[in-house]
């Protein structure tokens, strides 16, 4: 039996070699012991699945597992966005989620996600002790075949959607929406977004097309389900040849968000996150806190000062975002890769919710995409631009590669002054109004990767490389 690791956002792995049905029985049975030593395993869990392949199966073994225990279950009837799931489990008030996805990852991955009782990440010292809990011996899993499962009522089949569409219209005038007169390309990236933007869209006056809404384990026209160029090549050009207003982009399992213009352009998720907290606090007037991981924009912190509302800056993953979200009562909370969360919601990434506010946005300023970036700009006084280098990095040269970092202290990065390394989570060099450089590892996957923000395109690429140089890299 393999170790089981819960990283940035649950654990990820490779299927047929470390994902397997007998360590997914195993990572359930630890969050099962989990539950009965918070005393939420009398509340019942949802459990809920990806397109990845056979995620459908490894849903229902995990089910088996929850019914072993003696703890209901109520198993969604098909895929459903990770949104969906983690609202049910705040619908149902049952005591947590385990929701089948691998996210963004290639198609040879799958994954296993814990949610708590609030529908979020479970923080990191739980997560330990769901690890610890994990037995080595699968002897030790608790199972109940479904069939019998069901029989007994521990496993109801349930769908999820109803109750989550009915709470995000209360967040969003959907109606105002149908009759927006815009032309929508939708990617779901294959994933579980498909068919929900025209189901909640759609009967108006929009009209919507979808692209890659089949569902395909294998991924075609991309390398990952990952909301960022290069994977939205094709549907960024299909959006030129259709003259849509506007491109929907979403991860597989639909936590994740992209935007793409009428002009056939990505706008990054720093530039989307930034967008979507002005939308919060100018459009709608809203007032709160924003929680921001390391490695997301600055362009929030000149927000927060303009607004007058705090900027609390957190580790990367929603394991660190989620409870800081709770305990201050956040506006809006977010990380570099394409996921916020919004208050009134749960304190999860929403991609389906992020777009719909998005459109908003757009039907209330009467701006184009591209327009709304350039309004941005002009209320913070200077553009930002941002890119990131992801490389394979294999785990057993991480310490070298932190041994030499630990000991770099740059005074300049790409001729600017350096004015503080930030090591919450990976090396920050922070250049002050120039921007700033990040190197750390992946949480999810064997990748090291270097981030920059500046207010200089021309710094955009001698910053990467110097942050390629200090990695080890170039």
């Amino acid at each position: 039996m393999s170790d089981i690791k819960f990283g940035t956002d649950g654990w990820r792995g490779r299927i047929a070699e470390d994902y397997t049905f007998a360590n997914v029985r195993r990572a359930a049975q630890g969050f099962a012991d989990y539950l009965k030593a918070h005393d939420l395993a009398d509340k019942g869990i949802v459990v809920g699945y990806d397109r990845r392949f056979a995620s459908e199966h490894f849903a229902a073994a995990a089910a088996e597992v929850m019914a072993g225990n003696g703890i209901a279950v109520w198993l969604t009837e098909r895929n459903a966005p990770t949104p969906v799931i983690s609202y049910t489990a705040v619908e149902r008030e049952a005591g947590g989620a385990i929701n089948i996805t691998a996210s963004h990852n290639p198609p040879t991955d799958n994954g296993f996600k814990v949610r708590d009782p609030h529908g979020g990440a479970i923080a990191p010292v739980g997560l330990k002790e769901i690890e610890a809990l994990i037995p080595d011996d699968p002897a030790a899993v608790k199972r109940m075949p479904l069939d019998e499962a069901q029989a007994k009522g521990l496993v109801k089949l349930w769908d999820p959607d109803p109750a989550y569409i009915a709470h995000i219209g209360h967040l969003v005038d959907l109606e105002k929406l149908r009759h927006a007169g815009l032309k929508i390309l939708c990617e779901p990236m294959w994933g579980n977004a498909a068919g929900w933007f025209p189901r909640l869209l759609g009967g108006g006056s929009n009209e919507i097309i979808e692209i890659h809404a089949e569902r395909n384990p294998l991924f075609p026209e991309m390398k990952r389900p990952e909301p960022i160029p290069p994977n939205i090549d094709v549907a960024l050009q299909r959006a030129v040849e259709i003259g849509a207003d506007v491109v929907l982009i979403n991860d597989g399992d639909a936590d994740r968000m992209g935007i793409g213009d009428e002009k056939g352009g990505f706008i990054d998720q720093l530039r989307v996150y930034a967008l979507l907290a002005y939308y919060l606090l100018e459009i709608r007037g809203q007032r709160g806190p924003i929680i921001k991981t390391i490695s997301t924009t600055s362009m929030l912190n000149k927000l927060g000062q303009m607004y007058n509302v705090p900027v609390y800056e957190t580790g990367v993953g929603f394991k660190y975002v989620a409870p800081k979200f709770l305990e201050t009562d956040a506006l809006i909370g977010g990380e570099e890769s394409g996921g916020y969360a919004f208050r009134g919601n749960v304190p999860e990434r929403d991609g389906i919710l992020g777009n719909l506010y998005f459109l908003d946005l757009m039907l209330q300023t009467g701006e184009t995409p591209a327009q709304l970036v350039q309004t941005l700009f002009e209320k913070l006084g200077q553009a930002y631009y941002y890119k990131r280098i992801d490389t394979r990095f294999p785990p057993e040269k991480r310490p070298q590669a932190l041994a030499r970092l630990q000991s770099e202290h740059p005074e300049q990065i790409a001729g600017v002054p350096v004015r503080q390394i930030i090591t919450l989570d990976g090396f920050k060099y922070d250049l002050g109004d120039k921007g700033w450089l990040l190197i750390r590892f992946s949480g999810t996957e064997p990748i090291i990767r270097v981030y920059c923000e500046v207010t200089d395109p021309a710094l955009v690429e001698p910053v990467l490389q110097a942050g390629l140089e200090l990695a080890g890299l170039a």
